[in-house]
């Protein structure tokens, strides 16, 4: 109920108005049934840009700290999340991956979109990443097509650090289905799920355009900002 009202009424239209997205392949989107629709991940306008272009409601795996920060402003993006039918999910250790693919599982069990972020959190320089495996898992275990899809632009109107975002045009791109019924019943097999990653990253790369790095977004952040903190060089290296 109150997805729909955020969608048609409060927050839809407006966004709508303020950045005019166009929208290409939509038609690649099954109007029914269970799919996952994977795309990058440039901005926190993507969590309201993308459900509002689709025909269907989408359910995403969002992470934990939306539904945990202190006082008002935290108790109420908490209830925001909640009410638009997002789920939390803990992206530390290994079982709590588990836990977010029994989340996403249930979704596709219900026979409705799910949208997951393989990179595992937002890009901080505007680049694709590597993606993590849990998406292919899903597809396989599931036995459902992946939607690639590219937000293009909403880097450069709201990267991260930006409450705000600027006002300007952004493009939505969904790509045809991905259909990995040829790995049926192998997604405990490492290099299948992540082959069929590289496969999913690679279709959203072509629709995206962006530079792609071949290692976790995480992973090359944390090192930066530890590179940062020694003055752009590491001391105990020989120079």
């Amino acid at each position: 109920m109150f997805y729909q009202l955020l969608k048609y009424v409060l927050l839809g239209p407006l966004l709508r108005l303020l950045f005019r997205p166009r929208i290409e392949g939509l038609e690649h989107v099954p109007e029914q049934g269970a799919a996952i629709v994977a795309g990058n991940h440039l901005s926190f306008s993507d969590h309201f840009l993308m459900p509002v272009v689709l025909k269907r409601r989408i359910t995403f795996l969002a992470k934990q700290e939306y539904f945990a920060g202190p006082g008002l402003k935290g108790r109420l993006t908490a209830a925001f999340f909640r009410s638009a039918g997002q789920i939390p999910v803990d992206r530390s250790g290994k079982e709590a991956g588990r836990a977010a693919i029994r989340e996403g599982l249930g979704v596709l069990a219900r026979g409705e979109l799910l949208g997951i972020y393989p990179e595992g959190t937002r890009s901080h320089d505007g680049r694709l990443y590597k993606g993590k495996v849990g998406v292919a898992v899903m597809a396989l275990t599931a036995g459902v097509p992946v939607i690639p899809c590219a937000m293009v632009g909403t880097f450069e109107i709201q990267p991260p650090g930006k409450v705000v975002p600027k006002v300007k045009r952004v493009t939505i791109r969904f790509g045809a289905p991905l259909d990995f019924s040829r790995f049926a019943g192998m997604e405990q097999e490492k290099t299948v799920v992540r082959a069929v990653t590289d496969e999913i990253m690679y279709e959203i790369l072509a629709l995206s355009g962006q530079d792609y790095v071949d290692d976790y977004a995480a992973k090359v952040k944390a090192a930066e900002t530890e590179q940062a903190g020694h003055g752009g060089k590491f001391p105990w290296r020989r120079r």
